[in-house]
């Protein structure tokens, strides 16, 4: 999620500051969008980052409707993204925690990162650098849920779903 962010910063030359909750915020004016933009990055562990976001939404008074949650997703294999309106947190304790401080009625988008090699530990997966081909493939993933992000601001997760969710696609992969 925060190479995600760190490449919609650098598309619009923006630069991250500290924010009255823990986290780093980057103010960004965007195409389709009549108010300013922010992106987001919790400085709380990944498990904890509901504290986050729920504050920056208080304090900024945005509705879930209005947030776009990016995770990764081990169900997903490599390389994938799945879109969503809304829905439960599926095991992942980064969504449990956005779920019990904002509800589960908030947009996210879903990165693929598979399960890796099944002898090693998943939470080692999960918070290691990919490398090799699969680096050139999340930074890949990475520039298209930019892409993703960008068309969320411009027409809603509806427009997402149908760019993004098609596995036969190549914008889906």
């Amino acid at each position: 999620g925060f190479e995600v962010v760190d490449e919609l910063a650098r598309r619009a030359g923006a630069a991250f500051e500290s924010a009255p909750v823990n986290a780093l915020v980057a103010r960004i004016r965007m195409a389709g969008s009549s108010e300013p933009v922010l992106l987001a990055k919790p400085l709380t562990f990944m498990n904890a980052s509901g504290e986050a976001v729920g504050g920056l939404m208080r304090y900024f008074k945005i509705e879930p409707a209005g947030v776009l949650v990016v995770v990764d997703e081990v169900q997903l294999p490599l390389g994938r993204m799945r879109a969503r309106p809304r829905g439960s947190a599926g095991g992942h304790n980064g969504l449990k925690s956005l779920v019990t401080h904002i509800g589960q009625d908030f947009p996210r988008l879903r990165l693929g990162v598979g399960r890796g090699d099944a002898r090693r530990d998943l939470a080692d997966h999960v918070l290691s650098r990919f490398d090799g081909s699969e680096a050139a493939e999340a930074e890949a993933m990475a520039a298209r849920a930019a892409d993703a992000a960008e068309l969320f601001i411009a027409g809603g997760i509806d427009a997402v779903m149908n760019r993004f969710n098609a596995p036969d696609d190549a914008d889906g992969r």
